[in-house]
């Protein structure tokens, strides 16, 4: 099969994922869509939950082992959606449909790419693919909870929305729950322990902190409060308030020393929800990246989470489309960029994987 026949199969297996639901949790009929396809290039496949995966065909285990990774799973559509989400359907080079950009596009792009290099024989990578199942709500069954089943991976390709550039880093999360604290009373009467408007200090503070370390190519950690909350009566001071602090985390602080900085100086109580979703990171001067840069792709560093953060290993994101489109209502992605994609692969991995034939 020529890689011009391997992209249309992957571009059609693209829309027919588009047109079955598969909301995280809810991946089952994808999961058998992407099992068939792989069987029918006579590739065998496992299954656990909604995750699939497959070993390249001369699997040997005194090798180390690359990891194509992408998700089947979407988020539900917004209301603002004007055409129907499940109907893939291509429209001046735009193939529109849920989860054709986030993360369609990347995945049937590793999955053609898994199959070019599924029979050689010569590489000095194993290559592992999976195409996993809840990553947006970061559940249980996702690569996460996979890969304790899965062979020790030595260094991954995560497929998302990139425009085919290398993300050599992302932002690790940690979401903080806050309560400052206040003295409730009846309106009417004074009060200098209003809890509301000890808040204002307390805000005035989570704007104001600088974290010391930065990133070359995440730059600085960023914190946001994002939610707040308090009071249930119009004439009742309430004892709390409280809010939500969302601070995405470079690759200078793990997120326990985040937690335990903000801990010890914030001026309200503070605790984490977790601590498991760390930044990722992968040298300039590896192999991986040396042949993307080759190929004349620039690095940069991603503010946006994705299965990265279940990795304990070195990881590229990389793929087509564009993580703006991410999320939005008639999400697309353009047909080309599917091409160009699978083809960068390709050359991309022959320069790391160095086959002498296929």
């Amino acid at each position: 099969m020529t890689q011009k026949e391997l992209t249309h199969s992957a571009i059609e297996l693209l829309k027919k994922l588009i047109s079955i639901q598969s909301f995280s949790k809810e991946e089952d009929k994808t999961a058998d869509a992407i099992q068939a396809w792989l069987l029918s290039y006579g590739i065998s496949t496992e299954r656990d939950g909604n995750n699939i995966y497959a070993k390249n065909k001369h699997w040997a285990d005194d090798k180390p082992t690359l990891l194509l990774n992408s998700h089947h799973d979407t988020v539900k559509p917004n209301q603002a959606y004007t055409k129907d989400p499940f109907h893939p359907h291509i429209e001046d080079g735009k193939l529109y449909g849920l989860g054709s950009n986030d993360a369609g596009g990347p995945l049937v792009s590793l999955l053609a790419t898994f199959v070019h290099f599924y029979q050689a024989d010569n590489l000095n990578h194993n290559i592992l693919m999976v195409a996993s199942a809840e990553e947006e709500n970061a559940g249980e069954h996702s690569l996460r909870g996979l890969l304790p089943k899965l062979p020790h991976i030595d260094v991954a390709i995560v497929g998302e929305p990139t425009l085919m550039q290398l993300a050599i880093a992302e932002k690790g999360l940690v979401v903080f729950d806050a309560v400052v604290k206040g003295t409730p009373s009846h309106a009417a009467h004074p009060n200098t322990d209003n809890s509301i408007y000890n808040t204002i200090e307390v805000l005035q503070w989570f704007k104001d902190y600088k974290f010391e370390k930065t990133s070359e190519a995440l730059g600085d950690v960023k914190m946001t409060v994002t939610q707040i909350s308090a009071g249930s009566q119009h004439n009742v001071v309430p004892s709390q308030v409280n809010l939500v602090v969302d601070v995405r985390v470079n690759d200078a602080y793990s997120n326990k020393e985040i937690a335990d900085l903000l801990k010890k100086d914030a001026p309200c109580e503070l605790e984490e929800r977790s601590l498991r979703l760390n930044s990722s990171k992968i040298d300039k001067d590896h192999p991986l990246v040396k042949s993307g840069i080759a190929l004349g792709r620039s690095t940069y560093g991603s503010p946006t989470l994705s299965d990265q953060a279940a990795l304990s290993c070195q990881s590229l994101k990389l793929g087509p489309g564009d993580s703006t489109r991410s999320h939005s209502a008639d999400e697309y992605i353009y047909v080309h960029e599917i091409e160009e994609g699978i083809d960068i692969y390709i050359k991309l991995l022959k320069g790391f994987l160095a086959p002498n034939g296929e």
